[in-house]
């Protein structure tokens, strides 16, 4: 997902540099700290993405000489890679499973786990769904669990239509399905007929085309599109309750409101690029995480990252 305002405000900024350098004829602007070379491997959640995607991009105009683009297999599938230390660093939007840690420490690899922002994963449906006020918790697992024969919105609860529902969810392969699966399924199967992808993108141009669809993603991908989405409050026994900046960070969005993740492989911290890239993401993606819809971690939480930055070094 790139997020147009953010991509707007960097134009106008890259444009500036390109006319002070023709102006004075002095080039880019100059970097106090010393100037790297090389590439960080990045790869992991979609819903991650936004995050670091800007903080990929704020780097590179620090140093431009550091490639670090950001893959977007999503959490499964970068820990598929990043296990067998053929990256650097995994975003994840769940935490990283037993197996996965058993087939690290089978290939020798050591890693550190940052937390970085809070998401509140977000139930959307169409803008033209003029019923849905909320849901509870109770009726988003008979909803969403297989065999339940919930197939139309009467299914659900009196008083709604009988119009199919249409649902759109995250692939096998991204951390937000995992989540989903945990909290929402209580690890049932997800019903069959559930259209599936591993591409954030495709979920809301599914749920925003169909008068009757549903679908759950990150709370970065709901704000960018709310102008085609409505999202639904959810009930989980104490009042339906929206996702926003004050109801995530508190806890309250429950049982929605989740951390995100970035893992580390502790030997590319060896590599100078790869200290000083994580180095700038940790003292700057509170301030990012805001900027494209996410949630800042209280700051003795990023305190915590640098002391295991630090530990993972000696």
């Amino acid at each position: 997902m790139k997020l147009f305002k953010r991509s707007s405000a960097l134009l106008v900024i890259s444009s500036f540099f390109v006319l002070t350098a023709c102006g004075n004829d002095q080039g880019a602007p100059e970097n106090d700290g010393e100037q790297l070379e090389g590439e960080v491997a990045i790869d992991g959640s979609s819903t991650v993405f936004p995050i670091l995607e800007a903080v990929s991009e704020d780097y590179s105009m620090q140093q431009p000489g550091v490639r670090a683009p950001v893959g977007v297999s999503g959490t499964g599938g970068g820990f598929k890679r990043f296990v067998i230390g053929e990256t650097d660093m995994n975003n994840a939007s769940r935490p990283i499973k037993e197996e996965e840690i058993a087939l690290m420490q089978e290939n020798g690899i050591d890693y550190i786990e940052l937390e970085v922002a809070y998401d509140g994963l977000s139930v959307a449906v169409s803008k033209e769904n003029d019923f849905v006020d909320y849901l509870t918790v109770d009726e988003l697992n008979r909803m969403w669990t297989d065999g339940n024969n919930i197939e139309t919105w009467a299914d659900v609860r009196e008083g709604w239509p009988e119009e199919e529902i249409e649902f759109f969810s995250p692939g096998h392969d991204s951390g937000t399905y995992d989540y989903w699966h945990e909290v929402i399924l209580q690890d049932a199967d997800i019903r069959k007929d559930a259209q599936m992808s591993e591409d954030d993108n495709v979920l809301v141009n599914g749920v925003a085309g169909s008068k009757n669809g549903i679908g759950y993603f990150g709370y970065a991908y709901y704000i960018e599109n709310s102008d085609k989405l409505k999202v639904v409050p959810v009930d989980n026994g104490d009042g339906p309750v929206e996702p926003s900046e004050e109801t995530i960070n508190s806890g309250e969005y429950a049982p929605l409101s989740r951390p995100m993740y970035v893992y580390v492989n502790v030997e590319s911290l060896q590599k100078p690029e790869v200290l000083d890239y994580i180095t700038f993401m940790n003292e700057n993606v509170g301030e990012l995480s805001l900027e494209v819809g996410y949630i800042n971690m209280p700051q003795e939480k990023y305190d915590e990252n640098t002391s295991k930055i630090e530990e993972a070094l000696q």
